[in-house]
């Protein structure tokens, strides 16, 4: 009996405990059911412990509280240990959306067996309004900037969470579209479902609308079951339509009937498909001159367009590049698992003079050239791979700017001056090719017979 009382205090007290955390805690079994629910958590959920324990997670929430990283969405659970951090929306039990700041742990038994989880969270949407509204917050939702261009991208992004209309991001390549699309999902009620992206330039044409839609079995040769397509896949999720301006113009009228009916059939079906999917879409183009070509449809341009968000240029935010930099540095610490060297300031200099065509994304391959490169534990301007481009050769600053050829031995190719060269146009290989004097079936036979290059080329 005494065992049993002080057993019962012992709950008691973890109970008091957890109550007075100025975190949100919640635990689950490997059934989804609530065990744990603290007043933090009934505070920013606006449910009530009663409302909420001995219950399915899924079913309290209407959907996946733990958003789209949720192990528990499938017969069996998804579970592999350890510990994930991320930030998540949730709608309350009055229909706010809230910005929460997740950690979720696995909950292991004596013998190491997970026996459920356990989430704690922390309401960040108050901090990240305030944030804004300064000016001051340098990371949003995982993209990095501190410039006013990049505040107003976090405000937008902020505001058009919160609805479902269609949203248009453009900007030059590398500048971080498909990053902003997935910043949107993630805070949006939509970042229960799954982030679909959609490459619509690679596609070749004659399977687009399958890849899209979906068919059905005998559909076409080939086609010996029936398929999903990406809008079943993001079905109360998110499909992300990159290179949107590249879609065939008989696939854009299915699309266009898609936004206006919010239903498809699949290829060679005739039954209707009702999802629910929030569309957003991307291009490097100008999307109006390609109406005014006749490459575009204009009803489904303005169907797309509802919200537009352009993204700046590297170039027009280079306050940002020490920031980004730093940023690239740790990831490659902690990818690598080893030290790596820091930048001196001459190095940052010479990064802020530089054009930068290739944006964000040719920042981040820079700096992982420049620290496999620099011998020490400093990073040099000479371990740059535009080191050797000096002012009066570089290039108008363009969508599309001149290549400058590299200072080596045009025509002799190894694996230093062709990772110059893929850096310096941002994994171009044809652009490549004409920096390092060679034909461009030169090139890719070198990099078919140096697969670690070509694994470096894939990367951008």
């Amino acid at each position: 009996m005494e065992k049993f009382t002080h057993s019962l205090l012992d709950l008691h007290n973890l109970n008091l405990v957890v109550d007075n955390l100025k975190l949100g805690v919640m635990a689950h079994t490997t059934e989804r059911i609530i065990t744990v629910f603290n007043k933090e958590a009934e505070k920013i959920t606006g449910y009530t412990k009663k409302e909420v324990l001995g219950k399915d997670c899924h079913d309290v929430f209407q959907a996946p509280f733990c958003g789209t990283k949720c192990s528990f969405c499938q017969d069996s659970p998804q579970l592999t240990g350890g510990t994930k951090e991320y930030p998540v929306a949730i709608i309350t039990k009055t229909g706010e959306t809230r910005h929460l700041e997740m950690t979720v742990s696995c909950i292991p038994d004596h013998e190491g067996k997970i026996r459920g989880i356990v989430a704690s969270f922390r309401d960040m949407t108050d901090s990240i309004r305030l944030s804004l509204k300064a000016e001051d917050l340098s990371n949003f939702a995982g993209i990095i900037g501190k410039d006013k261009a990049m505040q107003d991208i976090f405000r937008q992004i902020r505001d058009v969470a919160l609805y479902n209309y269609p949203v248009h991001i453009s900007g030059e390549t590398g500048t971080g579209k498909e990053r902003v699309a997935c910043a949107i999902h993630d805070i949006s009620s939509y970042g229960n479902g799954n982030f679909v992206p959609v490459n619509c330039g690679a596609i070749p044409e004659g399977i687009v609308e399958s890849e899209l839609f979906g068919h059905v079995k005998g559909a076409f040769s080939g086609a010996v079951k029936e398929r999903k397509g990406r809008f079943e896949l993001a079905h109360k999720g998110t499909l992300f339509l990159d290179e949107v301006a590249d879609l065939p113009l008989k696939t854009q009228v299915k699309l266009l009937r898609f936004l206006q009916e919010g239903s498809f059939e699949k290829v060679g079906g005739e039954t209707k498909i009702s999802v629910d999917v929030r569309i957003i879409s991307a291009t490097n183009k100008d999307l109006a001159e390609e109406v005014r070509a006749g490459r575009f449809r204009e009803d489904l341009y303005y169907r797309l367009n509802v919200i537009p968000i352009h993204l700046p240029t590297l170039r027009e935010r280079k306050n940002d590049i020490p920031l980004l930099a730093e940023h690239f540095l740790q990831e490659a610490e902690k990818e690598n698992k080893k030290a790596v060297p820091e930048l001196a300031p001459d190095t940052i200099r010479e990064m802020m003079d530089y054009h930068w065509p290739g944006n964000v994304r040719e920042l981040k391959n820079v700096i992982q050239f420049s620290v496999v490169r620099a011998r020490g534990n400093r990073i040099l301007p000479t371990d740059l791979p535009f080191a050797s481009d000096r002012h009066p050769l570089r290039p108008a600053l363009s969508d599309e700017p001149e290549v400058t050829v590299l200072q080596f031995t045009r025509g002799r190719l190894n694996q230093e001056n062709v990772q110059s060269a893929l850096v310096k146009t941002g994994g171009n290989k044809s652009k490549a090719a004409r920096v390092l004097g060679v034909g461009r079936a030169t090139l890719y036979r070198f990099l078919s017979d140096h697969p670690e290059i070509k694994a470096f080329s894939d990367t951008f």
